[in-house]
């Protein structure tokens, strides 16, 4: 179900205010709950404006969604390979943006780069969602030196075949 007026591009360093508000509302109403409170200032700064503007700098690509003039969803990958976020606005969530943004993401990244191979470190509360996506986990829920908890999963696309349509495994 595609929302109507849904866009997408590319996001650009003044682009970074706008979304650290939106990650750091997504955050703080689905990701901070499951996090030990030692790790909830580590991952606020890391949604802020200046620590998003670097990334988008260190060239990291920040995939964004709009509903009209509204940011409703943001993911952004690292070397073409590491998802480090993908958060829809919980008004929108349930209307498939986010699977949207991670096709974006993910044929972005094959047509740069030839990736077949996808990682990323998931909250708990999300692990469900990285799941419809295809993802698989690849190791038991672990705690960073920060103290965020993750579970590492991955996605590996099929390789290309002429008379079939691209897909993944796990």
């Amino acid at each position: 179900m595609r929302p109507l007026n849904l866009s997408m591009r590319l996001g650009r360093p003044t682009d970074a205010p706008a979304i650290g508000v939106l990650l750091r509302r997504v955050m703080r109403r689905w990701v901070v709950p499951d996090q030990p409170s030692s790790a909830v200032a580590v991952l606020l700064a890391g949604a802020g404006s200046r620590a998003i503007r670097q990334e988008v700098l260190l060239g990291r690509r920040f995939h964004l969604a709009y509903v009209g003039t509204v940011l409703v969803g943001v993911a952004a990958i690292r070397d073409d390979s590491h998802l480090f976020q993908l958060h829809v606005s919980t008004r929108y969530q349930g209307q498939g943006i986010a699977r949207l943004l991670w096709q974006r993401v993910m044929r972005d990244s094959v047509k740069r780069s030839g990736t077949r191979h996808f990682t990323l470190n998931s909250a708990p509360m999300a692990v469900p969602v990285y799941r419809q996506l295809g993802f698989v986990e690849v190791g038991p829920e672990r705690i960073s030196p920060a103290g965020i908890r993750s579970t590492p999963m991955r996605l590996i696309l099929d390789a290309p075949n002429r008379r079939s349509k691209p897909g993944w495994q796990a």
